[in-house]
């Protein structure tokens, strides 16, 4: 049986509905030898900020039980040297949708980033709001509504690409945040960033990373992450892409009946780095199996009973 695993979000055809997530995938180049790149659903690129950073110092990346923490730190080379060095060599590598995952610390430092990557090749802006508002108390931008929705405008009045605004678990509630992006001109937001974990090596008595705290993420965080895709797609009515743990394509295809309508994956590419291909593979095994035809059928299909309760009890 033939399948069609074509998926249009926000005006972006991509070929399969798995995109490999900002951060492990670096440039996409890194994984040339493993994949395929033209036979993926496009590449989040390396997250991007005004100037180059070196990233944190000291451990960077622990494993966990079902995971990994990483305070990366935003390492990068900067929006300059992308555009002019790396972007000119990636294009001629793939022709894979390519997604600039953009960082500033400032509403300003959003809106230079998203003006300056108005180039050829650049299909879409991812907008990582979750990082230091340095304005406003350092708090960051993804868990105060307001400044989200503040972020998404500056950005939209300077692309012309679709700008997808990936939103923060570390929240109460995610759907306020998620509808302020929406109300303020976001095409589609990207859901979950990592949550907010911490290890410690209880024989020296130190946090384990360098920064004390850092992002988890990995299987141990999938349930969370359809929660809050499942969440989020009852409001609001712009695209989703769900990620958070997804590790095969049944983990795939949970997230697209939630209301995903791509999935992006991360983690998995570290252990596995053919994930993003063999994920894409898997699903289309399976909607073969199950009678789908069009992958974009299983979109927001979980039947969910009337009487379900908002919050389920833990008792």
């Amino acid at each position: 049986m033939s399948v069609n695993m074509a998926v249009d979000f926000c005006g972006i055809t991509l070929p399969t509905p798995v995109i490999a997530a900002s951060g492990t995938f670096g440039f996409g180049t890194e994984y040339a030898d493993y994949v395929n790149l033209d036979r993926i659903g496009g590449i989040a690129l390396k997250g991007l900020t005004p100037e180059p950073r070196a990233g944190n110092a000291g451990v960077r990346i622990a494993e966990t039980p079902g995971g990994i923490l990483n305070c990366i730190g935003l390492e990068n080379p900067g929006v300059d040297v992308f555009v002019e060095e790396i972007l000119p060599s990636l294009r001629r590598q793939t022709r894979a949708p390519l997604i600039a995952n953009i960082s500033g610390n400032t509403v300003d430092e959003y809106a230079v980033m998203a003006e300056r990557l108005q180039v050829e090749g650049i299909a879409a802006l991812e907008v990582n709001i979750s990082c230091p508002n340095v304005r406003n108390g350092c708090l960051a931008f993804g868990v105060d509504a307001v400044a989200a929705a503040d972020v998404t405008r500056a950005v939209k009045a300077h692309a012309e690409q679709p700008v997808i605004v990936k939103l923060s678990p570390n929240v109460t509630d995610i759907t306020v945040v998620a509808r302020a992006v929406e109300d303020a001109g976001a095409d589609a937001v990207s859901l979950i960033n990592t949550l907010l974990g911490m290890d410690i090596d209880i024989e020296r008595r130190v946090p384990l990373l360098g920064n004390v705290t850092g992002g988890l993420s990995g299987p141990c965080v999938k349930p969370i992450a359809l929660r809050l895709v499942w969440q989020v797609a009852q409001a609001v009515r712009i695209p989703i892409c769900g990620m958070g743990g997804i590790m095969t394509g049944a983990d795939a295809i949970a997230f697209m009946q939630a209301g995903a309508a791509c999935v992006s994956v991360g983690t998995a590419t570290i252990v596995d780095p053919t994930a993003v291909e063999r994920i894409a593979g898997e699903m289309e095994a399976w909607c073969a199996a199950h009678g789908v035809e069009d992958i974009r059928d299983l979109v927001g299909t979980l039947q969910v009973p009337t009487a379900a309760p908002d919050v389920c009890p833990t008792e």
